[in-house]
């Protein structure tokens, strides 16, 4: 895959429509519904434009307007233009988890995926899906992220959560906690620790970042009595990455460190394991968190929540996430640029 470096003064920003019986479809429409938003970007919704008028009725939008385009290259500036995957009518369910929509979630997905990686879009912001529903024989991943990444291979991707100046990634993604221990190696920790401090430097435009790591066990293992992975691991690869010249800190323990303030000091911080690095990330982030695919050649970002089956169809759904994680993937592009024109 390869990224679309010459985008037009407006990015071209795909967004994929996600599960159509959750909060997704509220949250573009609610973005969208914002005139400001087409001074920055040209919106292509990889979706159903039936969908898309169902919820838009549902939440009193009608006079929201839509262009039905075939291809991502005849998007119009000042208009929201949507792509259909199907010209089949789709059985909405608002709150439920149907085959239906985790198969409208995948093709809508890799339509999208797919003009990404031919440079018909510049960036992708995904809206949630189930993880269970879309599993297929085609998807066999634990989330957008594994996905996306596929499409890459060679590169080593990053989980990366954003708000403001808190940057929090983690080394292993979507597994279970019993499985964490052993997807832990100084290699591994290594090779995220580069990942977060090129696209700090490329993405993020932080000429020197510093990078804090945090421990797997309390109390960072209290020198061996809580375990031995700091020692043996981690430690080592703190070491490694200084000995190439990335400054880099810890290992701390995340309660201490994120309960003190410390992660203010940092530019970007490496948690072990999925809820240890989202716990305080939620938290701090309120509604506002993006999730950033790092470490690739494409820019892809998504809001920092779920579904949302419980709220869906509700009107009540929070999109300043959906929001940040356009304009997230505006300033990536942007940077992206920057660092290019510098290198010429």
């Amino acid at each position: 895959m390869t990224a679309s470096n010459n985008f037009s003064e407006l990015p071209k920003i795909g967004i994929s429509q996600g599960d159509i019986n959750g909060i997704g479809y509220e949250v573009i429409l609610k973005t969208l519904n914002d005139p400001r938003m087409f001074d920055f970007c040209i919106p292509v919704i990889y979706g159903q434009s039936k969908v898309f008028s169902y919820y838009k009725k549902n939440f009193g939008m009608e006079e929201l307007g839509y262009t039905v385009i075939r291809d991502a290259d005849q998007a119009l500036p000042k208009r929201i233009n949507i792509l259909n995957h199907t010209e089949k009518e789709l059985k909405i369910e608002p709150g439920i988890s149907t085959t239906v929509a985790g198969r409208a979630s995948l093709e809508a997905l890799k339509l999208a995926v797919e003009d990404l990686s031919v440079g018909k879009i510049d960036a992708l912001v995904t809206a949630p899906i189930n993880k269970n529903n879309i599993q297929s024989d085609s998807f066999k991943f634990h989330g957008h992220t594994e996905f996306i990444n596929s499409y890459c291979p060679g590169y080593e991707s990053l989980m990366l959560m954003v708000w403001g100046k808190l940057r929090v990634g983690t080394v292993t993604n979507h597994i279970s906690i019993r499985e964490v221990p052993d997807a832990i190696s100084v290699d591994a920790i290594v090779k995220k620790i580069m990942v977060l401090n090129n696209t700090l430097k490329q993405d993020f435009n932080i000429s020197t970042p510093k990078i804090a790591v945090l421990s797997l066990n309390p109390h960072a293992g209290d020198g061996g009595l809580l375990g031995s992975e700091e020692k043996n691991i981690i430690i080592p690869a703190i070491k490694e990455a200084n000995a190439e010249d990335i400054y880099v800190f810890g290992p701390f323990p995340a309660d201490g460190f994120f309960g003190s303030g410390a992660w203010t000091k940092y530019d970007g911080v490496l948690s072990m394991y999925h809820d240890q690095g989202m716990l305080p990330f939620k938290i701090l982030a309120v509604d506002g968190g993006v999730n950033f695919t790092a470490g690739l050649p494409i820019v892809r970002t998504s809001p920092a929540h779920g579904t949302g089956y419980d709220i869906a169809n509700k009107n009540i759904a929070n999109p300043d996430s959906f929001r940040h994680a356009i304009f997230l993937a505006i300033e990536v592009l942007r940077n992206r640029q920057l660092s290019l024109d510098a290198k010429c």
